[in-house]
């Protein structure tokens, strides 16, 4: 939908909002009562259905109202609630709250990805000005906290969640601007970058920083199975929740492993993959699994311990040309800025020291000679 529109120069720009939507039905054709989830997500971050009630802009009467609905059609009580010691959810409520929990961060980055789409598509019909600029990223929160900041400050953003393969490919075909890529720090980076280096144009490609961040092990709060470090992972009573083949979390995974000679097979995985971060910490929230790898900022939002493995610069790549131009001026003087380095210090793990240096390859990355041994021989 589109919410607002504001001006931008003279270019109009849309907001597109495109939210995750979802109900149930019994066999008889009985759906959830409207506004159900709402006011469990509130009894869940309350502990009381009067404060859930009001967060949730309903009455008193009202909620009990959604939760005897429920309770007839599920047969069961979502609710426990106790004169002066508050409400809890039932397991049956709680599995409700994580299945929305669960829903919204597997799809709330495609569907971002989508609303910047059609943004852009809205505004090159409109424009006056320069087209948006075209970012093609894995997603993370530091690019989530980019594509929010440049929202507020009304600058076109074409933004497409990739993986940092399907990035890399596009940069090479023109297709985008900048291309979104991770790689460790340390002795894994020349591994990282040999995977990647017949996409990587030595001479011409510069990186741009965005934030040093943490990848770790996400557990349950007190990490009661005592997860530490990567051989855990191979025990029978560990469940783990992958993310997909081809995103750079599964294959900064499968180099650790092979450099420490743990077989990825012996890992004992749940029968999905997951696609983001937030996706695996509200698969591990939910007690589907017992440990993900994924970033800090949502083991903390879903109240999940983090086990650090790993810290990895997170950065842009760009072509000399484009650069040059002054095309990205904006975009580094936005990066440069208090405000935005602020705002991703704020984000759990991350560190914006970096942020809005432009290096070349071979600066950044001092592994990249021995990953491109044939360039090096030219220069």
């Amino acid at each position: 939908m589109l919410p607002r529109t504001t001006r931008h120069g003279s270019q109009r720009m849309y907001k597109v909002d495109i939210r995750p939507q979802w109900t149930l039905q019994s066999v008889d054709g009985r759906e959830l009562p409207p506004r159900l989830i709402d006011l469990l997500l509130a009894v869940h971050e309350t502990g009381s259905l009067a404060a859930a009630s009001r967060q949730a802009n309903l009455s008193y009467r009202y909620a009990w109202g959604i939760l005897r609905q429920a309770h007839a059609l599920f047969g069961m009580p979502l609710l426990h609630s106790t004169r002066g010691r508050g409400a809890r959810l039932t397991p049956l409520g709680e599995r409700l709250v994580w299945a929305d929990s669960r829903i919204a961060a597997r799809l709330s980055p495609m569907l971002d990805s989508l609303a910047t789409e059609l943004e852009a598509e809205l505004a090159r019909v409109q424009a006056t000005e320069a087209a948006p600029l075209r970012l093609h990223a894995s997603h993370g929160f530091g690019v989530e906290t980019l594509r929010k900041t440049m929202a507020t400050l009304e600058r076109p953003l074409d933004l497409k969640y990739r993986s940092p393969d399907d990035a890399l490919t596009a940069l090479r075909a023109g297709a985008c601007d900048l291309a979104g890529l991770h790689l460790p720090i340390g002795g894994l980076e020349g591994e990282l970058l040999r995977h990647y280096q017949d996409r990587l144009d030595d001479r011409n490609d510069r990186v741009i920083h965005l934030a040093m961040r943490r990848q770790g092990l996400v557990v349950a709060p007190g990490n009661p199975k005592r997860l530490r470090v990567l051989s855990d992972l191979l025990r029978d009573d560990v469940r783990f929740i992958h993310r997909q083949p081809g995103s750079g979390t599964r294959l900064l995974l499968e180099c650790m492993l092979a450099r420490e000679g743990l077989p990825l097979s012996a890992i004992h995985g749940c029968d999905v993959e997951e696609l983001t971060h937030a996706a695996v910490a509200a698969y591990v929230a939910s007690g589907l699994a017992d440990v993900g790898l994924a970033l800090e900022p949502p083991a903390r939002r879903y109240g999940l311990d983090f086990v650090p493995m790993i810290t990895e610069h997170y950065f842009f790549l760009c072509q000399e040309p484009v650069l040059l131009s002054g095309q990205l001026q904006p975009f580094l003087e936005l990066l440069r800025s208090d405000d935005f380095q602020h705002a991703m210090g704020q984000l759990p793990g991350y560190d914006p020291s970096y942020c809005g240096t432009v290096q070349t390859l071979r600066d950044a990355f001092p592994s990249m000679a021995a990953a491109k041994p044939e360039a090096a021989a030219l220069l």
